[in-house]
């Protein structure tokens, strides 16, 4: 078993290195987090704020303290009887700079690259031009003209000896071919003619060891030469003569570049021609071939070595559906780290590696069986959410959000799902959606059934199966499906059937088949196959429903969640306790998370806006009168009112959930700061939605007329921002008991709780890079270091508005994990029954290992009791006669206040819900 009983995430960057994560590990200690669980820390492209774009994996990255800042972060970790997790990313690197060795060496030999098999690069790519090169859809505008006007120049590196392409701030390789083509045509003195033969010579090696010793003596030749006074002035020679004015030098510089094993076009034609795998649809991360035992050692060198080092305790993989065989990586990552467990050394915490992956779930989707310890938590975090939910708000906020929007049926979710994704299938994924159509298309060709299958028939059917995949993605290898992936499959056949004409139905069947219906039997055609849908479905989902379809449907945005399906708006109490319970089962030490470096809205904004669920008929009055009054404010672009009714609704609903408490209408500067802060997210909003504006062509005017929107609306002490914060003061200790409950609930159920860094106080944080701020650390220690000498609950509940009542919470409940670790970790899942007039709004569970026994009780559906409370708590004469069962009788001890309760078989939730409306009670039996 894992020795991991909390952890805390944090990002790091060059502005918060090792050191600093070290000087808080005091602190974290205190607060009772077993692990620091950080963002990549593999050298990632400089001034990275997130390690994800992985330029060397070889290497520990400098700008975080390199292995040295590391060790001394391990160093304060072990003093304090803590651990290390880190982001790992198997899946792509970044290539959007010079500084990435692997992708540097493949545009300079191509597929000959010793780096070439690192890649997912198409080398037989049948679109004119691209046979044996990379696409490199860089360039600004068009490649003729910034030829012609001169932006694209030869330049020579006296240092290295090498000759490369300017442009810009891009500096890209030439190839040997084109070294001894500018050698030839500038150099008339004997010996540097023979460097171009040298050069040319280079055509002969075709392994990749010996093009690699010959190239760097090739290259050392050039620098001597250089670093003479004769070679200096033939190489400037070479080139002025390439002076980018004359159309002779175009002329060379184009067949030069022609040579070149990459191809650059405009930024533009990236979608429609590129032919190399992308993490998602981002042009500068470029996927890795993972499956192969080579790279797959190379990328994971490092982490294997810090491992067997004692360095590292575990791992967290990045998007695992971007693999091709995630099962398979799966295994051998648990295999060979298993083996290096033996190497530890002794100081380093025993127990096996901790290993949980990023994957997207959907709400009626199962882990697969492999051989990890579960996800990072994003299905968790959904769960919960929906459990705060009042089933009771879905039909009157839907049918809200049809007519406020002006959408109608057009505003229903899976109408926009839908929509979101054939557009970023069309627009997004050509390129990967013909390269899996003409692989389908090879499987047809192939076998005498199916060879009259035309690839246009082929491609309308996989269209339309890609269009109405209810999943991330199927995992088929060698053997059919099993029955998860079966399911989802035949689902989205279904559904995409009933599209088609009746004509390409029987091809839809034939593709299902062959995508995993029936087993591959070796073919190499069908691998590739699957392959390629597999790898297309996972990123088309991602593209259109968390970037854009979540920007666009507006019915409650706490719904709009990562991992999440706003179709699906609540939970009972029943399916809640299911899904605990089958965690505890199949996957204990899963990771669970309610905010993280990627979530669209806070935790405890989404706690608050859940209010609305209970609130719903006063929440749609609200945003109607506010959508008259504030209809003068706007301006016109393109004839229509700006912004348009959706997004302004989506507006109004963020300003609700992310009001700082204590903000008054009259702060001036707190409104400016937090104005600043709203317009931001509103430009990604609107740009994601891809409505009137999105990423790849900006609309100037529409964006600013949606910024003086904001600007006029959050006017101090305007009749808007009174009505907003009256609204806001109206829920906001409901929502405070929202988020405490939810908290309560992480760091109890089955699994292993996770912190994002500073969400120990109130997080009302918006999506990257507002949720990414720098955090106060100062004021949360010593917030802590208080409450350890005080220790008591009651002046927090009184002051709730500061977050320091969520901190104390969390504090306790990680000491109780601490001081009894097996009960939350292995304990099993069993909810309790509740009596009494507020029975329905409390969910119950114990926990029981052995002799020990934990008994939670946490509140839902408040809203009510709580309109317009000035905290988040309530009399405990509002319990009157409502009970819980308990599993035995007592003593109890009750974990967060430090009382005893002698309770037998049930216990008045008037007597422990005081003064926080949570409660959380233990007894041990020897």
């Amino acid at each position: 078993m894992p020795k991991v009983r909390a952890t805390v995430r944090l990002q790091l960057h060059r502005d918060f290195t090792f050191h600093h994560a070290a000087d808080l590990v005091d602190y974290f200690a205190s607060l009772g987090i077993s692990h620091l669980y950080t963002s990549p820390i593999t050298t990632a492209v400089p001034g990275s704020r997130h390690g994800y774009d992985v330029i060397d994996p070889t290497h520990v990255n400098p700008e975080l303290g390199g292995e040295d800042g590391l060790a001394h972060l391990v160093a304060a970790l072990r003093q304090r009887g803590m651990g290390l997790i880190v982001d790992i990313v198997p899946n792509h690197m970044g290539i959007d700079c010079e500084h990435n060795p692997w992708w540097v060496d493949v545009l300079t030999w191509g597929a000959r690259s010793r780096h070439a098999h690192c890649f997912d690069i198409d080398w037989h790519s049948p679109t004119p031009g691209l046979a044996g090169k990379v696409l490199l859809p860089i360039l600004s505008g068009h490649y003729a003209a910034l030829l012609e006007a001169g932006e694209l120049l030869p330049r020579f590196d006296w240092d290295t000896g090498h000759f490369y392409l300017c442009y810009g701030e891009r500096r890209l390789p030439l190839s040997p071919e084109s070294h001894a083509r500018l050698l030839r045509d500038g150099l008339g003195e004997a010996e540097g003619l023979a460097l171009a033969d040298l050069f040319d010579a280079l055509g002969g090696h075709d392994t990749p060891e010996a093009l690699t010793a010959a190239a760097a003596l090739a290259w050392r030749k050039l620098r001597d030469y250089a670093a003479t006074g004769s070679g200096r002035a033939d190489i400037l020679a070479t080139l002025v003569a390439h002076d980018p004015r004359s159309p002779e030098a175009i002329d060379r510089l184009h067949e030069i570049l022609e040579q070149q094993h990459y191809r650059l076009t405009s930024w533009t034609t990236a979608s429609d021609a590129i032919n190399w795998r992308r993490f998602f649809a981002v042009d500068t991360l470029a996927a890795l071939r993972i499956e192969d035992p080579a790279v797959f050692e190379a990328v994971h060198a490092l982490i294997f070595r810090l491992y067997a080092a004692g360095l590292i305790d575990g791992v967290r993989v990045d998007h695992i559906d971007g693999l091709t065989d995630p099962a398979g990586y799966c295994a051998a990552l648990r295999a060979r780290l298993t083996t290096l467990a033996e190497r530890r050394p002794a100081h380093a915490p025993v127990g096996a590696p901790w290993l949980v992956v990023e994957k997207i779930l959907a709400p009626d989707e199962a882990m697969r069986d492999w051989p990890v310890d579960g996800t990072t938590g994003y299905d968790f975090m959904n769960q919960v959410g929906r459990l705060l939910h009042d089933p009771a708000g879905a039909q009157p906020l839907e049918a809200g959000w049809a007519a406020l929007s002006g959408l109608g049926d057009a505003g229903d979710f899976d109408v926009m799902r839908l929509a979101a994704r054939r557009k970023m299938l069309v627009e997004c994924f050509p390129s990967e959606l013909a390269a899996a159509a003409q692989a389908l298309a090879d499987v047809a060709c192939s076998r005498r059934a199916t060879r009259d299958y035309p690839p246009r028939a082929l491609t309308r059917a996989l269209t339309e199966l890609v269009v109405h995949f209810p999943v991330y993605r199927i995992y088929a290898r060698d053997d059919a499906l099993d029955g998860e992936d079966r399911r989802q499959l035949d689902a989205a056949v279904r559904a995409a059937q009933a599209t088609l004409r009746p004509i390409d139905r029987p091809v839809l069947q034939r593709i299902a088949d062959w995508l995993g219906r029936e087993p591959a039997r070796d073919s190499a055609l069908l691998h590739t196959a699957r392959r390629r849908f597999q790898q297309l479905t996972s990123p088309v989902a991602a593209k259109a429903i968390e970037d854009t379809a979540f920007y666009r449907h507006g019915r409650l945005l706490s719904s709009n969640e990562v991992g999440g399906d706003p179709a699906r708006f609540a939970d009972d109490r029943d399916t809640f306790h299911a899904l605990a319970a089958q965690r505890a089962e199949r996957y204990p030490n899963a990771q669970l998370a309610t905010a993280t470096h990627d979530h669209k809205r806070g935790e405890d904004l989404r706690a608050r806006l859940a209010v609305l669920s209970e609130h719903h008929r006063d929440t749609l009055a609200e945003l109607a009168v506010w959508c008259d009054a504030n209809a003068a404010l706007k301006r016109e672009v393109d004839g229509l009112p700006t912004p348009d009714r959706p997004a302004e609704l989506m507006l109004y609903q963020t300003l609700i959930g992310a009001w700082p408490p204590g903000l008054r209408a009259d702060d001036a500067p707190g409104l400016a700061a937090f104005a600043e802060r709203i317009v931001r997210w509103q430009e990604k909003a609107e740009r994601e939605a891809k409505q009137r504006t999105d990423w790849l062509t900006p609309h100037p005017d529409y964006e600013a007329a949606s910024r003086a929107f904001v600007e006029a609306l959050l006017r101090p002490d305007s009749e808007f921002v009174r009505r907003l914060v009256a609204f806001v003061e109206r829920i906001a200790a409901a929502g405070a008991l929202n988020a405490l409950t939810q908290t309560t609930l992480r760091l109890t159920v089955p699994g292993v709780p996770d912190l994002y860094q500073g969400t120990e106080f109130w997080d009302f944080s918006l999506v990257d890079p507002d949720n990414r701020r720098p955090v106060d650390w100062h004021s949360r220690e010593a917030a802590l270091a208080l409450f350890e000498r005080q220790g008591t609950l009651a002046p927090l509940v009184a002051s709730w508005q500061d977050g320091r009542i969520k901190q104390a919470l969390i504090a306790r409940l990680l000491n109780a994990r601490r001081l009894h670790p097996e009960l939350f970790t292995l304990g099993q899942y069993l909810p309790l029954a509740a009596s009494g007039p507020l029975e329905r709004h409390l969910l119950a569970f114990s926990r029981l290992y052995q002799g020990d026994t934990l008994v939670v009780i946490v509140p839902l559906h408040m809203a009510a009791l709580l309109d317009g409370a000035a905290a988040p708590t309530l009399d405990p004469a509002h319990w009157a006669d409502t009970e819980v069962t308990l599993p035995g009788d007592g003593p109890w001890e009750d974990v967060l206040n430090g009382r005893r309760f002698d309770a037998t078989d049930r216990i008045a939730l008037s007597a422990v819900l005081d003064p926080l409306p949570v409660a959380v009670l233990r007894r041990h039996r020897a």
